[in-house]
């Protein structure tokens, strides 16, 4: 589906903490920028995160056909969470540290092709991925990752650079090494229950070994990838990292599963801590997954 995206139809939405001169600069730019490629945006920065949605929401149901998401994948799941299932399609301007959907989407990450991607008007339609009600473009996990970034965003408040509060909270976590009792249900014919330091459902398979370990090569498969680390130390997830980072694991350390529905129940904790594209939730157990396929629609590159 292509068709070039004319003036007044496309709403630009900039993640910025307020004040922030890079957010200013950039919401300054851009109407030059799609100008220059022959449309035309009205920019919108918001200095809150919790804005994002209901501000991408206002333009859906005002009938824009293009809502842009400047930012990293959080901002990118803020955005696409309000575009799903409207007629309006979203916009990506890659601006975060690792930009997961861009890559796996094929977006370009430098600004100038973005943008000139969007006006160009080729649409894709990609899957969308739900927790309880709360919807995801990458994935969604809770244990030792949600752990990890709860505690990496305290350091970070403490005034610790991202990298490094990274690289502290990765090691004090594992040295926790949070378990959880779960019970996996899925597709309605499959039951397992598990002691695990962490449950990852991927909107979509992730490669977990070889080159392009934890890309994904699809959109629209249908499937959540789900995996597990049955009876995974601390010895054995610090393993696991580091084989990851060389790009490779070893055959049977991870349990995966495929499945358009997926429900999990955990012992003991009614709510559980959730990182949904990177950004924390809580959410009451059970945790109900569930794919909808082809449900977002996504401005890329034309084929070939």
């Amino acid at each position: 589906m292509e068709q070039r995206v004319e003036s007044g139809v496309l709403a630009c939405i900039v993640n910025g903490r307020a004040g922030s001169r890079t957010a200013e600069r950039l919401a300054a730019d851009l109407p030059n920028l799609f100008r220059k490629h022959g449309s035309r945006a009205e920019v919108i920065v918001t200095g809150r995160g919790a804005d994002l949605t209901t501000i991408a929401r206002r333009y859906a149901k005002q009938g824009y056909r293009a809502i842009v998401a400047a930012g990293g994948d959080g901002t990118v799941n803020a955005v696409a969470s309000a575009v799903i299932g409207t007629q309006s399609a979203l916009g990506v301007l890659p601006m975060g540290t690792l930009n997961h959907f861009a890559k796996d989407a094929g977006i370009p990450l430098s600004l100038d092709a973005a943008v000139e991607t969007i006006v160009a008007g080729h649409i894709a339609s990609v899957d969308a991925a739900e927790v309880n009600g709360h919807f995801f473009v990458n994935n969604s996990s809770f244990g030792l990752y949600p752990a990890i970034v709860a505690h990496r965003s305290s350091l970070q408040r403490r005034g610790m650079g991202k990298w490094r509060a990274f690289t502290i909270a990765v090691w004090r976590m594992l040295r926790r090494t949070p378990h959880f009792h779960v019970s996996l249900q899925a597709d309605g014919g499959f039951d397992r229950s598990e002691r695990t330091p962490f449950v990852f459902v991927g909107n979509n398979p992730y490669r977990a070994a070889g080159f392009g370990i934890g890309a994904r090569h699809s959109l629209d498969t249908g499937k959540l990838w789900v995996c597990t680390a049955p009876g995974a130390g601390r010895k054995a997830l610090a393993g696991m990292m580091m084989r990851a980072l060389l790009g490779r694991t070893t055959p049977g350390e991870l349990r995966v599963l495929e499945a358009e529905e997926l429900w999990i129940s955990t012992r003991r904790r009614r709510r559980v801590k959730v990182a949904n594209d990177g950004e924390l939730l809580r959410i009451q157990s059970p945790l109900h997954y569930r794919i909808h396929p082809r449900a977002l629609r996504v401005f890329v590159p034309a084929p070939g």
